[in-house]
């Protein structure tokens, strides 16, 4: 996370029980509130895959009474969705039952169970088709620039005036570090590119970081290169996750956007966003009788 270091003030936590790491928790603080780290897609707490729930009870206690104790009001927390998950671990989701922590936000992704038969609409089917009459090329990459360039930073500018998340630097650094969970594939017709997307891969989840098109070029090569990377790159994983649909803080959602994805078979999951005053840890003692 040290990319960002200049954008947030870091206060991850580190638990332990016996002087053995059981629990991390990601994060970044402004005025008087903690959040599970800004700067990353995904938040919660990181639990030791053998944890107990009393182990978990213990560490969630204790991570909320050191904020108390350090003048910290409020725990903004952005849920890890179930699919990342390498084991059932929906201890979390019962504390924050027990603390009245607010939901305050919930998004909505899309992802395709890999293991299941995929059922794709006719139109995507058809646009599949038309980039194979079209003979276009796809590509894995080992750089972003082209595709950063060309295709993604001029469609989010004209449709939302902003840029990517990562800069070209940026996220060609996170590519020397972890080469093999962050992958760029591309699409061409001879030497022009026509999509492109950068992929950031977990054990089991192969998560649609950034997809773009040239819009105006009409030969199905977006359709194309999510078709390949269902059918022939990811077969090993369990899911494919296109990443959220919302606007306006998950309070609308991008009706064509999430119809596009939902065209190759993809189903809802939520990401969902909690507000806990720290205070109410001693709730928590009254859990196990």
């Amino acid at each position: 996370m040290e990319y960002h270091q200049h954008r947030f003030e870091d206060y991850s936590l580190l638990i332990y029980n016996k002087n053995k790491l059981v629990a991390l928790l990601p994060a970044n603080v402004k005025d008087d509130i903690l959040y599970t780290h800004q700067g990353l897609s995904y938040g919660g707490f990181l639990l030791s895959e053998n944890i107990s729930f009393s182990s978990v009870l213990e560490s969630f206690q204790s991570a909320l009474k050191f904020l108390s104790d350090n003048k910290i009001n409020k725990l903004v927390i952005k849920q890890l969705p179930k699919i990342y998950l390498s084991v059932p671990s929906d201890e979390l989701d019962y504390f924050l039952f027990i603390l009245k922590a607010n939901l305050f936000r919930r998004d909505v992704s899309m992802a395709i169970d890999l293991e299941k038969k995929i059922k794709y609409s006719k139109l995507r089917k058809r646009e599949i088709n038309k980039a194979k009459r079209e003979k276009l090329r796809l590509e894995e990459g080992e750089e972003f620039s082209l595709f950063w360039n060309e295709i993604l930073a001029p469609n989010l500018k004209e449709k939302y005036g902003v840029l990517p998340l990562h800069t070209i630097d940026e996220i060609s650094n996170l590519k020397l570090k972890f080469p093999d969970n962050i992958r760029q594939f591309n699409v061409f017709d001879g030497d022009k590119i026509l999509a492109g997307c950068t992929v950031f891969e977990t054990e089991g989840v192969a998560h649609l970081q950034y997809i773009s098109t040239n819009k105006l070029v009409k030969k199905g090569a977006l359709d194309y290169l999510i078709h390949h990377l269902i059918t022939k790159i990811y077969t090993g994983k369990k899911y494919l996750d296109f990443g959220i649909s919302n606007e306006n803080q998950g309070k609308q959602i991008n009706s064509g956007l999430l119809k596009w994805k939902q065209s190759f078979g993809a189903s809802p999951i939520v990401h969902d966003f909690y507000e806990v005053d720290v205070e109410k840890y001693s709730l928590l003692k009254t859990i196990m009788i």
